[in-house]
């Protein structure tokens, strides 16, 4: 079927009675994007476009005078409506990137985000430092997409894990994304509140990584669209300061941690210095506050004090 130029796809479309072209759609969807005021709009016009015709946006520029045919434009505008919405591209694509990993994401969980590549960093940095068990047990609070878990699991082929969330919707994307990534037999998807599964437990873990909700609830409204409006408050509401869950974290972390045990938590860019102090505070030791590459602090890490030498 060869393309054809809709009317309805954009008040800009060329007027022609031929078919569109991949350079002729494009143009017009990049206009349509700018404006609408979103920033990113020659990229995400390319990703879009080549989601419908499955195609890189490297072989989107090589064959910008292939034909669209009426199916494909119909298909490509249905997704500009969203990402004019504001619905960020990941959940139009059901797919996002992360360190160089392929996770299914939808609107039940966070997209995952390169600044928490910093958190997977960390964890590996403060492997050889831990006083390991055999195999080394991590836990990931909040998992979301399972993008934590699931990365460390891919590098640390011979550690054991466990990874909670309340919402038993996007564990079921965890579990898809493990399965994909090929770690699922090593991962325990339990739906929970922070460590209440693990209260009768004996054994501890040798590391807690979380990327908990941080963002002040009176802030939401004014973050981006493609954040306040699409992506789950749950997974963005840390309460009136930002600090609820760090408060929980530091007050109950050190019991499920071996001595000498560590937790990494990402954080707020503003929030480094309040967070270290809670952790502080508790009783812990070598609490250390780390920066992502634009250089905002991004991570904190703390010791259980117990094993750890003064």
């Amino acid at each position: 079927m060869i393309g054809f130029a809709a009317e309805s796809f954009a008040e800009d479309t060329p007027s022609c009675a031929g078919p569109l072209c991949l350079r002729e759609a494009l143009g017009s969807a990049v206009q349509r994007l700018n404006c609408a005021g979103i920033e990113t709009a020659r990229l995400d016009a390319e990703v879009l476009l080549g989601h419908v015709l499955a195609m890189t946006r490297e072989q989107i520029l090589v064959s910008a005078e292939r034909l669209l045919d009426r199916a494909q434009l119909e298909r490509y505008q249905e997704l500009l409506q969203l990402r004019l919405a504001h619905a960020p591209v990941a959940y139009i694509t059901g797919r996002q990137e992360f360190w160089s990993l392929d996770f299914q994401v939808t609107s039940r969980v966070l997209v995952p985000r390169a600044d928490t590549e910093r958190v997977v960093e960390i964890a590996l940095m403060l492997k050889s430092s831990l006083s390991a068990t055999c195999p080394l047990r991590i836990l990931d609070i909040g998992t979301g997409s399972g993008a934590i878990a699931i990365t460390l699991a891919k590098e640390l082929p011979h550690a054991a894990f466990w990874a909670t969330d309340v919402s038993q919707a996007g564990l079921e994307i965890a579990r898809s994304n493990a399965s994909r990534v090929g770690v699922a037999e090593r991962i325990s998807f339990i739906c929970a509140d922070l460590f209440g599964p693990f209260a009768a437990e004996r054994d501890r873990f040798d590391l807690i990584v979380s990327n908990p909700p941080y963002i002040r609830t009176a802030d939401i409204t004014n973050l981006a669209p493609e954040v306040s409006w699409w992506e789950p408050r749950i997974a963005l509401d840390g309460g009136a300061d930002g600090l609820d869950f760090y408060r929980r974290l530091a007050a109950e972390a050190s019991s499920y941690l071996i001595p000498g045990g560590a937790i990494a938590v990402e954080i707020g860019a503003d929030a480094g210095a309040q967070v270290s102090d809670l952790f502080v505070v508790a009783g812990y030791a070598n609490v250390e506050t780390f920066q992502d590459y634009a250089g905002k602090d991004r991570v904190v890490v703390a010791k259980n004090s117990m094993g750890v030498a003064s």
